[in-house]
C-alpha cells in the first residue's frame, strides 16, 4: 500500500490533494489538526493534516463497489468518496470546534503552556487538604481561564485570591441555603465517640450565656450513664432543664413539656452504626417528622469511614453536618467534600474540647479561607 500524508487549511482542501494525487480508490487512514508556527510563536495558523494510502495491488477484476466493501471490513478506513452530505457534515462540526474554541479569551494569543507556577500554590494546598480531585481540576481548569484573561500575567497571592472567590461561589448555594425545618427542637444523630455531649453543651453555653436563649436538654442515651450525668452536669451549671426519656411516647411527653422553650437539643445513644439495627432503634424512639436532625462527624475519621456513616443514617432525614476535633487534624477536606457531595450545610465546626469557647459557626467565606491557608478560631 502507497501510503502519504497531506495538508490543507480545511478537510475539504485536504480530500481534494488526496484525490488529486491517489485517485478515487485512496482511503483515509487517519486526520488530526496540527498548528503550523507563526512570526515569533504567535499568531500560529491551524492546519489538518490527512495521512491517506491506496492499495494498487488489489485485483483489477473487482468492481469498484466491491474494493470499497472489502476495505471496509478489513480496514475500516473512512472512504474520501463519502457522499457530499458527509463532507458537509464534518466541514459544519469543525466549524462548531473553532466558534468553541475562539469563545476562550486570548486563546489564539497564548500559547499552549505548563500550567503555570504562579497557578500551583492553591491548587497544592486544595490537595493537601484532601479535596476530593474532582473539584481540585476544576479549580486549575478556573485558574487557568483567569490567568489568560489577565493576559498571562499574575501573582501567587492572586492566584490565592480567586481561589477563594472560586470555592466560595461553589459551597454558597448550598451552605446559605434557608429552606431548612425551622424548628426549636435539634436532634444531634452520630456514632459514638465524636463528641456529641460536648457540642451539645457548647452550643447550649452559647445560647444561653451569649444570646440569652431559653434552652433545655433531652437525653435519648440510655446505653451510657456517663453521658447523661455528663448532660446532668451541664444542665444545672447552665441552670436549664433537662429530660431524660426511655420510650418513643416519653419523647412525646418531653417535647410537649418542653414546648415553650426557643431551642432544644436531643443527646442520641453514640453506638456502631455499621449495625443497622441501631438507627431503626433511632427510628422508633424520635419523631423525625418534627425536628432538625444533625449528623456529627468527627474529621479525625476517614473519609470513607464518613461516608458509610452519612449512607448508615441515609432512612434519616439530616438537615446539617456537625464536624467535631478540628484541631486533630491538619487535613479539612473531608468536610468540604461531604457538603458537596451529599448537598448538605455544615452547621457547626468544633476545634477543641473546652465550652463554650471551641465552636465555629462557619460562613462559606470562612469554609473557603481554611481550605486555602487560613484558620478560624470563632
Amino acid at each position: 500500500m502507497r501510503v502519504k500524508r497531506y495538508r490543507a487549511a480545511t478537510m475539504p482542501e485536504a480530500i481534494k490533494k488526496v484525490r488529486s494525487d491517489l485517485g478515487e480508490e485512496a482511503v483515509l487512514l487517519h486526520s488530526k489538526t496540527i498548528y503550523k508556527k507563526g512570526f515569533l510563536g504567535l499568531f500560529k495558523k491551524k492546519m489538518i493534516e490527512v495521512t491517506a494510502g491506496v492499495d494498487h495491488a488489489a485485483p483489477m477484476q473487482k468492481s469498484n463497489e466491491e474494493s470499497r466493501t472489502v476495505r471496509k471490513a478489513e480496514q475500516r478506513p473512512l472512504p474520501l468518496h463519502s457522499s457530499e452530505e458527509n463532507v458537509e457534515n464534518l466541514v459544519q462540526e469543525i466549524k462548531e470546534l473553532k466558534e468553541t474554541v475562539q469563545k476562550f479569551p486570548q486563546a489564539n494569543s497564548l500559547a499552549a503552556v505548563a500550567y503555570p507556577n504562579e497557578l500551583e500554590r492553591p491548587v497544592w494546598q486544595l490537595q493537601r487538604q484532601g479535596v476530593a480531585e474532582e473539584l481540585v481540576s476544576e479549580l486549575k481548569n478556573y485558574l487557568l481561564d483567569r490567568w489568560r484573561m489577565a493576559g498571562g500575567q499574575a501573582s501567587g497571592e492572586q492566584a490565592i485570591k480567586w481561589s477563594k472567590q472560586w470555592l466560595a461561589e461553589k459551597l454558597r448555594p448550598i451552605q446559605e441555603r434557608e429552606d431548612l425545618l425551622q424548628a426549636p427542637f435539634i436532634n444531634m444523630l452520630g456514632p459514638t465517640g465524636v463528641g456529641k455531649t460536648t457540642t451539645i453543651a457548647k452550643l447550649a453555653a452559647e445560647h444561653v450565656l451569649d444570646q440569652g436563649l431559653k434552652t433545655a436538654f433531652i437525653s435519648a442515651d440510655t446505653y451510657r450513664i456517663a453521658a447523661i450525668e455528663q448532660l446532668k452536669t451541664y444542665a444545672d451549671l447552665l441552670k436549664i432543664p433537662l429530660e431524660v426519656v426511655y420510650e418513643p411516647r416519653e419523647v412525646k411527653e418531653a417535647m410537649e413539656r418542653l414546648k415553650g422553650c426557643d431551642i432544644v437539643y436531643i443527646d442520641t445513644a453514640g453506638r456502631n452504626y455499621r449495625e443497622e439495627q441501631f438507627v431503626n432503634e433511632l427510628q422508633e424512639i424520635l419523631p423525625f417528622e418534627n425536628m432538625c436532625n444533625f449528623l456529627v462527624l468527627s474529621l479525625a475519621a476517614k473519609e470513607q469511614d464518613m461516608r458509610e456513616v452519612i449512607e448508615r443514617f441515609s432512612a434519616v432525614p439530616i438537615h446539617r453536618f456537625v464536624f467535631t476535633k478540628a484541631d486533630e487534624t491538619a487535613s479539612h477536606g473531608s468536610m468540604i467534600n461531604m457538603l458537596y457531595y451529599y448537598q448538605k450545610p455544615i452547621a457547626y465546626i468544633t476545634n477543641g474540647q473546652s465550652v463554650p469557647e471551641d465552636l465555629i459557626k462557619p460562613t462559606t467565606d470562612q469554609l473557603a479561607a481554611m481550605m486555602l491557608g487560613e484558620y478560624y478560631d470563632a
